[in-house]
């Protein structure tokens, strides 16, 4: 049995908006580790369910929030002109989460625009961290992100839900989701994604943290060449790449999802410490 909860997180510029939260936990016995979850553009945590319950059933409790301007949460739909602040938003939830699991093994999952925001997370907060999971991130380069910033005039023209999952279920219900952005991109938010990639790229490597790459070899939105870019910067002495063949841009719904998440559970379960030698849930 899972455990859920919602509630509004201060988050966004200078902490004045609210992040709706959520955290989804196991019914009687303790969690072994800490995934928190760090959605993509235009969509949001309600997406990521599943995910959580097969994440819980592995033995985690798990934390996520809709990013400013997504979501259920406040602000101008997907306008975001500094990610440093939504990096600074994950740090918010992450702090909340370590008042009532202060010792569990954190591991941060990031998919798409998340896996930058994750990523940048873990270039400035380190040792927060014991492992980073990136689903199909935005990393290095993003070809298609670069030609919206170099047209005169940004064009709306919605994602093709076909190019999300070899499920076409997925497709229809991310465009029938009232909470999914369906519109054009904003010109702030594109010249800020570009600014954060370059950030990311001269921050370099992870060093010593763990990282788990998984992604679509048919991935049409963020291609593996443009990530590639960005991971062979960011890479440190641990990394586990997964590209999994003709699976798309979620590969968390695609029609393989077990097999994605069953190398996740394992890649995360090295970092957890055997029952019994530490405490759990904080009792304070």
């Amino acid at each position: 049995m899972i455990t859920t909860r919602e509630w509004a997180l201060a988050g966004g510029p200078d902490g004045s908006g609210r992040l709706a939260a959520r955290a989804w936990a196991p019914t009687g016995d303790e969690p072994t580790w800490l995934a928190v979850l760090v959605h993509g553009y235009g969509e949001h945590l309600g997406r990521y369910g599943q995910v959580a319950a097969d994440l819980v059933a592995a033995g985690a409790v798990v934390y996520g929030a809709d990013h400013r301007g997504h979501g259920l949460s406040s602000g101008e739909r997907v306008l975001i002109d500094d990610y440093a602040g939504v990096v600074e938003d994950v740090h918010r939830l992450i702090t909340q989460a370590r008042t009532a699991y202060r010792t569990l093994p954190l591991v941060l999952i990031g998919h798409s625009m998340g896996g930058l925001i994750a990523a940048r997370y873990a270039q400035t907060r380190p040792e927060e961290l014991s492992a980073l999971v990136l689903s199909g991130p935005v990393l290095g380069r993003w070809s298609s992100l670069e030609r919206i910033a170099a047209a005169e005039e940004i064009p709306d023209t919605p994602i093709d839900p076909s190019t999300l999952s070899r499920d076409p279920a997925v497709g229809e219900a991310y465009t029938a989701d009232e909470l999914v952005w369906h519109g054009p991109f904003k010109r702030p938010t594109v010249q800020a994604l570009l600014t954060e990639m370059e950030r990311g790229m001269r921050a370099g490597s992870l060093g010593s943290l763990p990282l788990l790459w998984v992604h679509g070899s048919d991935d049409r939105l963020v291609p593996v060449r443009d990530t590639e870019v960005g991971i062979s910067s960011l890479m440190g002495e641990d990394l586990t790449a997964r590209v999994f063949p003709g699976a798309r841009h979620e590969v968390f719904n695609e029609t393989n999802r077990d097999e994605v998440l069953d190398e996740v559970v394992r890649f995360a379960r090295r970092f957890v410490v055997p029952s019994g030698t530490r405490p759990g849930r904080s009792q304070t």
